[in-house]
């Protein structure tokens, strides 16, 4: 049977859940924000990157040895 106490202890799980939820919702809006502001630098540095190596690939060297790290 369920004592007087326990609604005590029903209430206090309800604001753990709560309290768990708003800082999951909290995280994944600071996360989402991140990602929405730090996209625009990530496709352009990786345009700017496969441009690079294009030039790379097609400017060539003529010292055509093979070395290794």
């Amino acid at each position: 049977m369920l004592e007087t106490g326990d609604n005590r202890w029903e209430a206090q799980m309800l604001w753990k859940i709560i309290g768990v939820v708003a800082v999951v919702w909290i995280a994944l809006a600071v996360i989402g924000a991140l990602i929405k502001g730090l996209f625009p630098i990530l496709v352009i540095s990786a345009v700017v990157f496969g441009l690079y190596l294009l030039y790379k690939a097609i400017a060539g060297s003529d010292d055509h040895t093979v070395t290794k790290v």
